[in-house]
């Protein structure tokens, strides 16, 4: 099978390339990148039109919660997986945060077959660090990596235990894959349901302080010193920990780190806009997520470290919540929202105000995720067929009825965007496209 990009403009920095070329796709690989109308003579070739377009390396997800199994109210893997394709997403990586939780072979296997059933996006099994996600006793990582986890994370539960953290990053070296961390002292934070300042003292919330992410990111980086362990910081959201985190890159130890969308678009003023039913149908529930929404001096240090390439990726920490976790007192809600088709067009806003190079965008959602996983879809002749087409330009406002998510707790809902996904090729199969 035979498939041509035509016409649009490829945007690869794993290349340093940007250029229009129309792209080449046999067997789910591709077969060659050439100038404009070099493939147009091909016969029985499939063409997607990218004229005024732009073509990427497939964006990846490194951070979703696809629930499945055991939350399927929430989300199953078929639902998450085809809202990563209608957001631009090729691949996702997935949290370990499952009932039962992910901490065995049999559960990865069963989420790896259940992701070839969907089949739409690619699923990278995240695996849990420890058994049940209690913090107390290592998972069985080995037979989980033979089954086919990539990575490692109690994501949501912080391991409070340093010594039992030290063994997790000598086992997962071994393996060569990394530790994604959820930075937080839960002796801080203390369940509080928002950031601690000026506005959770007006609203008369418990804060969670920006020190409980800065003091784990200090030991995760001491550790990793320490192991040489692959150590990938979730969510970072504060100005603290994004400078812990280039003083370790500066002195070469192998840290990375990730910022969402939501981080890098909102803070916590937005909560003094919010009764029980805020603008825009939303409820302050919508817009509780852990870590919580930082104030501006964090949010813009978090999109400068983003520019400077401190913060390696954005990951959208796809988080579906059913009705009953989120319509309710806002300190017992549920923390997270919906990520996976939002994510594209809040970053091309960044786009749009030139906050944020087209280049730097793509880097940050297809190159580097996909390195963290040791997965190089980047559009070189060879490599498999996972690309990204984006329209920088078309007027659009998000719906519930345009979600393909089981649930709608996103604070974004009603929002107008300029700009998005415009088609999600996986292994040279179209998934989805604005044409079709």
């Amino acid at each position: 099978m035979q498939l041509v990009i035509r016409g649009g403009r490829v945007v690869d920095p794993s290349q340093k390339l940007d250029a229009e070329k129309d792209i080449l796709i046999e067997n789910g690989k591709i077969k060659a990148v050439d100038q404009p109308g070099s493939f147009n003579s091909l016969a029985g070739v499939k063409f997607v039109e990218a004229k005024g377009k732009v073509i990427a390396p497939g964006f990846f997800d490194a951070h979703v919660h696809l629930r499945e199994p055991g939350l399927e109210y929430k989300e199953t893997i078929a639902s998450g997986t085809r809202a990563a394709v209608l957001g631009g997403f090729s691949s996702v990586a997935c949290m370990a945060n499952t009932l039962p939780v992910n901490d065995s072979a049999i559960t990865t296997r069963y989420i790896l077959e259940k992701a070839r059933e969907a089949n739409q996006s690619r699923v990278f099994v995240i695996g849990a660090v420890t058994k049940g996600l209690k913090g107390e006793e290592l998972a069985d990582i080995g037979f989980m990596v033979e089954a086919g986890v990539r990575a490692l994370s109690d994501d949501g539960m912080p391991i409070m235990n340093s010594a039992l953290m030290r063994k997790a990053m000598e086992y997962a070296s071994t393996f060569d894959i990394p530790i994604i961390s959820h930075a937080e002292d839960l002796n801080l934070s203390h369940g509080a349901p928002m950031n601690e300042g000026a506005v959770s003292s007006l609203l008369g919330y418990r804060g969670n302080p920006a020190a409980s992410e800065e003091i784990m990111v200090a030991r995760e980086i001491a550790l990793a010193r320490l192991t040489g362990a692959r150590v990938h910081i979730a969510h970072i959201s504060t100005r603290e920990g994004v400078e812990l985190v280039k003083r370790a890159k500066e002195a070469g130890l192998n840290i990375t780190a990730e910022v969402t969308p939501h981080h890098l678009m909102m803070n916590d003023r937005m909560l003094m806009n919010c009764g029980h039913t805020c603008d825009h149908r939303h409820d302050r529930a919508d817009y509780k997520m852990a870590p919580p929404l930082r104030s501006l001096e964090h949010q813009e240090a978090l999109l400068q470290a983003l520019n400077d390439g401190v913060i390696d990726m954005v990951a959208s920490d796809h988080a579906p919540h059913g009705c009953m976790d989120k319509e309710t007192e806002f300190e017992l809600a549920a923390n997270g929202i919906l990520g996976l088709q939002t994510t594209v067009p809040l970053m091309l806003e960044l786009v749009h105000q030139k906050k944020l190079s087209l280049s730097r965008m793509v880097e940050s959602l297809a190159c580097a995720p996909s390195k963290l996983f040791s997965h190089h879809p980047s559009l070189r002749v060879g490599n498999d067929a996972d690309i990204t087409i984006l329209d920088l330009d078309q007027k659009w406002k998000l719906t519930p009825a345009m979600l393909a998510s089981k649930s709608s707790n996103s604070p974004f809902l009603g929002r107008e965007f300029r700009g998005g996904a415009f088609a999600t090729i996986v292994a040279g199969e179209v998934k989805w496209s604005m044409q079709s």
